[in-house]
């Protein structure tokens, strides 16, 4: 069984600017897998490649086992890509919209029944007969999900498909992707939200200056980060002793890392001596986003 996408030794250079540097990277067909890298890492230089938009350097890509560049037709039919950016027709209404880019993959009106269903999944069916400008930004943003749907895709590209909306429309996306990777569908979740990777994904790749940095599951990253984080609220200053040991001082007090836990003992001596009594105290286990800036780091 060929992997869902498969980036061999991929280099991407525009004029003296290296995007990509070298990228091997292979996704195993029904993963929920994330990507995830500061600005400019070179996520959207890699969707650009996968999608057909750019041509690599250096190197080949594969959807399901066709090359994107020699295969192009069948690659495309592999991958629905959810954009950035809210692109859309301003003519048509959504049902109008659907059908004409499930058109484009030789999907006629027998593709309805799909159609319907991937509209009321995303919670459109009151919008069907709308024309697309008329939409608000949310609504516009689940018709890009149905759009990238419409040709019954194995593999999804989901780039930053949060970015703007409300809460209460994020979980429901969460959730409808959740169903759409439980029914054998690839997911590749690019995101600034840190919480939806470690919330949806099993496993994480972090991108520096196009290079990988750092690929393995989400479970294993999360165990790399060494101690915990401990939430101080008092009245006054952190005593001396104690600065190396900060990580921010934020609105609910310091919150300092422990190597390890006997630490807390050196830490609560020392709060006893300077005579601080504590409002609060808790315990934090560190999170994805503790591992992103972490690792960055230390690749700079």
């Amino acid at each position: 069984m060929p992997a869902a996408v498969q980036f061999h030794d991929v280099s991407k250079h525009f004029g003296a600017l290296q995007a990509l540097d070298g990228v091997d990277l292979s996704i195993e067909q029904g993963e929920f897998f994330a990507l995830l890298g500061p600005n400019g890492a070179g996520k959207s230089t890699m969707i650009n490649i996968l999608s057909g938009l750019l041509r690599p350097s250096q190197g080949s890509v594969e959807v399901m086992g066709f090359d994107v560049i020699k295969q192009y037709r069948e690659a495309r039919r592999s991958l629905g890509v959810v954009p950035q950016e809210l692109v859309f027709d301003p003519f048509f209404s959504l049902r109008e919209m659907l059908r004409f880019q499930a058109g484009y993959f030789g999907k006629r009106k027998d593709n309805d029944v799909w159609i319907d269903e991937v509209i009321e999944g995303l919670g459109l069916s009151d919008k069907a007969g709308t024309n697309m400008r008329k939409l608000s930004g949310g609504m516009k943003r689940r018709a890009l999900i149905a759009q990238a749907l419409v040709h019954k895709p194995p593999v999804i590209v989901l780039d930053e498909p949060t970015a703007g909306v409300d809460v209460e429309l994020r979980h429901m996306l969460w959730e409808f992707i959740r169903r759409l990777n439980a029914d054998g569908h690839t997911i590749i979740l690019t995101t600034h939200y840190l919480e939806e990777a470690e919330e949806l994904c099993s496993r994480v790749a972090l991108l520096k200056q196009g290079k990988i940095i750092k690929l393995d599951t989400t479970a294993n990253l999360l165990r790399t980060m060494h101690g915990k984080l401990l939430q101080l609220k008092f009245s006054g200053e952190l005593p001396a002793a104690l600065i190396p040991m900060l990580k921010e001082k934020n609105p609910e007090g310091y919150l300092l890392k422990l190597d390890e836990v006997s630490s807390l003992e050196h830490l609560l001596v020392n709060l006893r001596q300077a005579d601080i009594a504590l409002e609060d105290l808790r315990l934090i286990e560190p999170d994805l986003e503790d591992v992103f800036v972490e690792m960055v780091g230390k690749s700079s």
